[in-house]
C-alpha cells in the first residue's frame, strides 16, 4: 500500500506544509509537556518514581495497540479527517485531566494520559506520510529534520509555558511536606491550562477539517498480514523497528527523567528541565541538516550520534552531582549539577538518530515502504519502557543517587543503535 499525493492537485505545497508544520509543533507541545508533569505530579501526589514513570508509560504505551487500528480509521475516514479524529481525542484527553485535577486520583491521571496517547498516535499516523510525499522525494530527509526542530522546539517551550501557567504560584514547596492545601492548591492548578489546551486543539481539529490539504490516496493492498510479514522479513527495517524503540527509549528518559531526577535534588526550577534537553535537540537538528549529506553520511552521524550517546551515559552515571555551574539559559539563571547538563546534552547525541535511521531502514522497500513507516512509527512505544526501566533500576526508593545509577539503562540502548549504524542497516537477509 504506497501513498502517492493525488495527481489531479495542482495547488502549491506551501499551504499543506505550514499545515503539517503546525500540526508537529502541536504534538511536540503535548508530548514534551510530560517532562514537566511527570516531577509535578511526582511532588502533589507523592508518587515514587516507578510510579510516576507510570505517568510516561500510560502515554507512550498506547503507540502500541492503536497504530494498526489508526491506520484502519485513516484508510477509512482519510488522512485530513484522520488528522482531525486525532486532534479530537487529543482534546478529551485534556478535558479529563479536569476531574483528575479535582479528585486527585492517579489512576485518572493515567487514563488522560492513555487517551492522549492515543490521539497523538493517530495524529502521528495520518501527518507523518505528508512529510515524505507532499514533495520531492529527495529532499524528504530535509522536510523531516525540519518538523523535527518544530517538534523540539515545542519542546523548549512547553516546560516554559508550564512553568509560567502552572509552577509560579507554588515555588518554596520542593523538599518540603506538602499540607492538604497546598497539595489541592497545586492539583487544582492544572485545570485551566488543560482546558484552555484542550479548546485550542479542538478548535484547530474543526479548522484542518476547513483547509486545503490535499488527500492522499493509497494503492490496494493485498492483505495487511502478509505485507507485515513480508517487511519484517528485510533485516534492515526489523533491526529498524528495534533501533526506533530503544532510541525513543533513550530521547524520552533524557527528556522527560530530567526533571524528575533534579526534583530529588531539591532544585526548584525541576520544571524547566526539559526545556535544556529539548534546547540541545534542536541544536542537534540543525547541525545535522547542515551537515548531512554534505560532509558526513547518515550512517557516520548515526555511529558518531551512539558513541556519544555511551559517553555521556556513562559520564552520567558516575559524575559528582555536588559540582555545579550556572546555566543562564531560557532567561533563567539556574545552578545545574553537572550531572543534569549531560544529561541534556544526551538530547544532542539523541537529535539525528530519528532522520538517520528512517530512510536506512526504508531503503529498498518498495512497495513496502508505508507498512514499513507504520511499523517504524510502532518503535514510538520505546517512551513507555525507557523510563519504566529507569524507574525499576532506580530501586523504587525516592533517592538522587538511586535515580543517578538508573540512567546505566541507557547504555545498551545506544550500543544496539551502534550496532545498527554499523552493521544492522546493511544487513539483506537474516542468513
Amino acid at each position: 500500500m504506497e501513498a502517492t499525493v493525488s495527481k489531479s492537485n495542482n495547488q502549491s505545497n506551501f499551504i499543506p506544509m505550514a499545515i503539517v508544520a503546525t500540526l508537529f509543533f502541536i504534538l511536540g507541545f503535548a508530548t514534551w509537556l510530560n517532562g514537566s508533569l511527570m516531577p509535578y505530579l511526582k511532588q502533589v501526589l507523592q508518587l515514587s518514581p516507578f510510579q510516576a514513570s507510570l505517568i510516561l508509560f500510560s502515554f507512550y504505551i498506547a503507540v502500541t495497540f492503536t497504530a494498526v487500528p489508526s491506520a484502519m480509521i485513516i484508510r477509512k475516514v482519510g488522512y485530513k479527517n484522520g488528522m482531525a479524529l486525532g486532534m479530537a481525542t487529543m482534546m478529551v484527553a485534556g478535558l479529563l485531566f479536569i476531574p483528575a485535577a479535582k479528585t486527585q486520583v492517579f489512576a485518572l491521571f493515567l487514563f488522560a494520559q492513555l487517551v492522549m496517547g492515543a490521539g497523538q498516535t493517530l495524529l502521528q499516523t495520518a501527518v507523518n506520510p505528508y512529510v515524505v510525499r507532499i514533495g520531492p522525494e529527495e529532499s524528504a530527509a530535509a522536510r523531516v529534520s525540519v518538523m523535527g526542530i518544530l517538534n523540539k522546539g515545542a519542546g523548549v517551550i512547553a516546560p516554559i509555558v508550564f512553568t509560567a501557567l502552572i509552577l509560579s504560584d507554588f515555588t518554596g514547596l520542593v523538599g518540603k511536606e506538602l499540607t492538604q492545601l497546598e497539595i489541592d492548591a497545586m492539583a487544582n492548578s492544572l485545570i485551566y491550562p488543560y482546558l484552555g489546551m484542550a479548546l485550542f486543539i479542538g478548535a484547530l481539529a474543526f479548522a484542518v477539517t476547513k483547509m486545503p490539504l490535499p488527500e492522499l490516496q493509497d494503492d490496494e493492498d493485498q492483505g495487511a498480514k502478509g505485507q507485515v510479514k513480508e517487511a519484517l522479513s528485510h533485516p534492515s527495517l526489523a533491526l529498524g523497528v528495534l533501533a526506533l524503540f530503544v532510541y525513543v527509549a533513550v530521547e524520552v528518559i533524557a527528556g522527560d527523567t530530567i526533571g524528575t531526577f533534579a526534583l530529588s535534588l531539591g532544585i526548584e526550577q525541576y520544571s524547566i528541565m526539559t526545556s535544556y534537553t529539548m534546547g540541545c535537540m534542536v541544536l542537534g537538528y540543525i547541525l545535522g541538516i547542515a551537515l548531512i549529506p554534505r560532509f558526513i553520511s547518515q550512517q557516520v552521524a548515526l555511529s558518531a550520534s551512539a558513541i556519544l550517546g555511551c559517553i555521556l551515559t556513562l559520564a552520567v552515571v558516575f559524575s559528582d552531582t555536588s559540582s555545579v555551574v550556572v546555566a543562564t539559559a531560557l532567561g533563567l539563571e539556574v545552578q545545574l549539577p553537572d550531572t543534569l547538563l549531560m544529561i541534556a546534552v544526551l538530547g544532542f547525541a539523541n537529535a539525528i538518530v530519528w532522520p538517520a535511521v528512517w530512510p536506512l531502514a526504508l531503503s529498498g522497500l518498495g512497495k513496502l515502504t508505508s507498512v514499513g513507516s507504520g511499523l517504524l512509527v510502532m518503535g514510538i512505544a520505546g517512551g513507555a519502557f525507557g523510563p519504566l526501566f529507569w524507574g525499576l533500576a532506580s530501586g523504587g526508593v525516592d533517592s538522587a543517587e538511586a535515580q543517578q545509577g538508573a540512567y546505566i539503562v541507557m547504555l545498551p540502548c545506544y550500543l544496539f543503535i551502534l550496532f545498527y549504524a554499523v552493521k544492522g542497516h546493511k544487513m539483506k537477509s537474516w542468513k
